[in-house]
This record gives structure tokens, sequence and C-alpha cells, in this order.
């Protein structure tokens, strides 16, 4: 079995929440908003860091569209994005179901 390589539109998409996903503090912002949507002030208390340092990370968070956001009155509360994790789920279970990138011989 061969998988496609990733390319064009998807390459796009994945490679920014891979590399979203790379991060310790990142990957702590998305547990605690698998629970509930939350604003900033919330998830810096939880966290225990400063809201610049929080909100570099949610910027990446948000730009490579794993994070929704919805402004309420002065606060911006954030949320899961299930669409963008179902595509890089979706692409991470092709390795999960034995479907590999194909070597060439001359490779071997």
């Amino acid at each position: 079995m061969s998988m496609q390589l990733i390319s064009g539109k998807n390459f796009g998409e994945i490679l920014p929440c891979l590399r979203a996903l790379s991060d310790p503090i990142r990957l702590n912002v998305i547990s605690l908003l698998q629970k509930k949507e939350m604003c900033v002030c919330d998830i810096c208390d939880i966290l225990q860091i400063k809201q610049p340092k929080l909100s570099f990370h949610l910027k990446a968070l948000r730009e490579s569209g794993l994070l929704n956001t919805r402004q309420q009155g002065r606060w911006v509360y954030y949320s899961i994005n299930p669409q963008q994790f179902e595509l890089v789920i979706d692409y991470l279970a092709q390795y999960l179901n034995g479907e590999t990138i194909s070597v060439k011989e001359c490779c071997r």
C-alpha cells in the first residue's frame, strides 16, 4: 500500500497545524479547551502564564485553524475548531491504517 504525499492545499493546511501542536504550552491550551470555551484571562490563570506569552501561542493556534474565536463585549473566547482537528486526524490516521510512503527500490 502507498499513500499520497502531502502537497498543495493539504500541505498548506496540515503543516501549520502540526507546527502549532509542537509546543507544550499550546498542547496545554488545547487540553483546556477540549472541556469548554474559555477567555484569555481564565487560560492565563489556569496555566499561570502572562497574557502576552499566551497571546503569542493563541495566535499560532488560531492562524493554524485549530481554534475558533468569539467576541463577547471586550472579551475574546476561544474554542476548538473540530473540522480542522478532523483534517489533521484524517491525515495522521493514514499511518495507523498501514498506509506508508513507498520507497523506491533505488533508495533502499
